[in-house]
């Protein structure tokens, strides 16, 4: 419900009541969205009327998606060194040092500019401007094992 505006008017025409009303909602979740729309549509038919969603990232949800691209990032040097490791016949040790170089962040765009409102676009081509993207660039330095350390260990 706090994600849930409700306006409504009622008027009197001639001799009936009218009443219209306005619901906005904030979804996190795209396919409830469309699951509560579709039942609108459903049960209420034409006496409804649904405007196009407005997309947009909380700064919580932006800030996730940089944690969760910096971790990845750290995951795929940490396997990247492993894999090195293993060719030279070591074993990879525990981190010494992890430092994150570069994050860049960028939207969707469109490449049709032959639209002039935001309502003119499809839906896929609102949610293709409206989806983020991140990279992380890191520099990691770990400790490397040799194999017969490995082996002193494992007897």
């Amino acid at each position: 419900e706090e994600n849930m505006t409700v306006t409504e008017d009622f008027s009197r025409v001639e001799d009936t009541y009218q009443m219209e009303a306005e619901v906005c909602i904030i979804f996190s979740d795209f396919g409830k969205m469309q699951n509560v729309c579709n039942l609108l549509i459903e049960k209420l038919g034409t006496s409804v009327t649904i405007s196009p969603p407005h997309f947009y990232h909380t700064p919580e949800a932006v800030d996730t998606l940089r944690r969760q691209v910096c971790v990845a990032a750290v995951g795929n040097t940490r396997r990247k060194a492993q894999e090195v490791c293993r060719l030279f016949g070591q074993s990879l040790g525990k981190p010494l040092l992890i430092r994150e170089e570069e994050t860049k962040e960028w939207g969707g765009h469109i490449d049709n500019h032959l639209w002039n409102s935001p309502d003119s676009l499809t839906l896929q081509e609102r949610i293709q401007n409206a989806t983020a993207y991140a990279s992380c660039r890191v520099f990691a330095v770990f400790e490397i094992k040799g194999k017969e350390n490995r082996r002193n260990k494992l007897l």
